[in-house]
């Protein structure tokens, strides 16, 4: 793992850890992110927040698990902020059929020069695959992008 990926994981992927474990696709999801999430720890890649994240985070019903989620992105590194760029760009992702808060992450990834955009929203993903050619940063579900590039 010597590459130092800049990672965005949208709030899917930072509350996996705490869905229900006894689904196989959620507990391989959830090594994958904690695999992410180690390398970040250590200093070797790169995890990215936003203004975004933290809106969408805020609205989690659950005061504890809104705690853990928080805790984990406090090893962030890299903050992306409301600009007028981002508003510009959320609109433009939410003309192709993005959520307002998937376009946000997307633009908020675009906006601090991400590796990798992280979901595990299929959605998002399959939305994401048919506009390759506007969107400006790789998205993937963690469990697959762990698989391809993680040793």
């Amino acid at each position: 793992m010597s590459e130092k990926y800049r990672i965005y994981l949208d709030a899917c992927c930072l509350n996996r850890p705490y869905d229900d474990q006894t689904q196989s696709r959620i507990a391989l999801e959830t090594q994958a992110i904690l695999t992410i999430l180690n390398q970040c720890q250590l200093g070797k890649w790169k995890l990215i927040t936003s203004v975004a994240l933290e809106a969408e985070l805020d609205r989690t019903p659950d005061p504890e698990r809104l705690k853990k989620v928080l805790a984990i992105l406090a090893i962030a590194k890299i903050k992306v902020v409301s600009s007028q760029f981002l508003e510009e760009r959320s609109t433009e992702l939410v003309k192709l059929g993005f959520s307002g808060y998937d376009a946000a992450h997307i633009a908020s990834a675009e906006r601090s020069h991400a590796d990798i955009f992280l979901s595990t929203d299929d959605r998002l993903i399959n939305r994401a695959q048919r506009n390759l050619e506007v969107i400006n940063v790789a998205v993937n579900n963690p469990l697959r992008w762990v698989m391809e590039y993680a040793d």
